[in-house]
């Protein structure tokens, strides 16, 4: 299958970028019969969507950290696709019952917080069920009853899929259920999921998948749905090379979504596959966006040789985001990796304040005779 053109063909073009608040999907979603099953904090409606008629019943949500949007983008692409008459797009019809929920938390969205309007974050709720939107989650998966959840997030472009210089553009979990992290059958399917989604994301992009951190915290919903009994999903949208908008992203996890769904119709899910997840390369935090290398600073009457990095802050101003880059870190930095690199050759580093890159400060500067640096970036 030419899951690249099939993308191509359903991608929702009107939902691009970072910034993906409900404004955004409300026209979107009113082509569709949804149901609004409550109010945000703020009061702004929750959207569930059903769909399907198969014995098979999968549940997705996305955007419960609300500035994670590359997925919600993917799942209206998702949903292109399967109010087609595409083959494929009618037989997962068919196959399957789907609830989606498309934006848990639309004012951690249009404010571009990971938090909701309480600053609470939502993934860290699902024991207390203190929120408005916590509480909507759990109860539409007590009420769908699924067989399988699909929890759906944006990670930061810091992760490496292992230390050898590889961004991780997807990551996945099957979150664990207790704290010794063991594999029981429900967290078995999970992994056999994963583990068919890898394998195709592999022909798109090689050493570019993670398997995300399996510490158990039941306050995570992906451990608390799996401790409840239904293997869990965990995505993680990543940057991909020059793609900060996650738009070559969106399409990835487009991909993983179709590809999960017909392993779980297509194939009988036994428990033989845990080897071959946990072959899956581990998540690490080994990028900044800059790394500057073999700099030269007068520091203290002294010149020193050293590294020092930058990193993008998202920054909401005026309805749109800026990506402001700050210096991150100074030294060694051994073993860490930049998304841009710069080896200075021990060029002097100059700056309009102290000519010392400092922590927090923003990544305008020079190097050498004229080498300036805008924003993180060679001008």
């Amino acid at each position: 299958m030419d899951f690249i053109e099939l993308h191509h063909q359903f991608k929702e073009n009107s939902l691009f970028g970072r910034y993906i608040t409900l404004k955004d999907i409300a026209p979107l979603l009113a082509k569709y019969p949804v149901e609004v099953i409550g109010k945000s904090v703020l009061e702004k409606p929750i959207y569930k969507y059903t769909i399907g008629t198969g014995a098979i019943k999968v549940f997705m949500w996305s955007q419960m950290h609300g500035n994670e949007s590359t997925t919600t983008k993917a799942v209206f692409d998702f949903l292109n696709l399967i109010h087609s008459s595409n083959e494929l797009g009618q037989r997962l019809l068919k196959k399957f019952t789907f609830c989606f929920l498309p934006m848990v938390n639309p004012d951690g969205a249009e404010l571009y917080t990971r938090e909701n309007a309480n600053k609470v974050d939502l993934n860290r709720d699902s024991i207390d069920l203190s929120q408005p939107e916590s509480q909507l989650l759990r109860q539409t998966f007590n009420e769908f009853q699924p067989h399988f959840c699909f929890n759906l997030h944006d990670q930061r472009s810091i992760f490496g899929a292992g230390t050898s210089g590889n961004v991780a553009t997807v990551s996945f979990l099957a979150p664990s259920f207790n704290e010794y992290r063991d594999v029981n059958e429900v967290r078995s399917k999970a992994m056999e999921i994963i583990v068919a989604m890898n394998a195709e994301l592999q022909k798109h992009i090689p050493n570019q998948v993670g398997r995300f951190d399996d510490s158990f915290n039941a306050n995570c919903i992906g451990d608390q749905f799996t401790l409840l009994g239904v293997p869990t999903i965990l995505f993680e949208a990543g940057h991909y090379p020059n793609d900060y908008y996650r738009e070559f992203t969106r399409k990835m996890i487009f991909i993983a979504i179709i590809t999960g769904l017909q392993h779980i119709y297509e194939i009988d899910i036994v428990d033989d596959k845990n080897a071959n997840y946990f072959e899956i390369t581990k998540n690490n935090i080994v990028f900044y966006d800059f790394l500057y290398k073999n700099v030269k600073i007068n520091y203290d009457s002294k010149e020193i040789i050293t590294n020092f990095a930058a990193q993008y802050k998202e920054e909401l101003v005026d309805g749109k985001i800026q990506f402001n880059a700050y210096v991150a870190e100074i030294g060694d930095l051994k073993g860490k990796f930049g998304h841009y690199q710069y080896n200075a050759h021990k060029m002097t580093y100059e700056d309009s304040l102290d000519n010392i890159p400092k922590i927090d400060q923003k990544a305008n500067f020079s190097l050498g005779k004229g080498v300036k640096f805008v924003n993180g970036v060679k001008n």
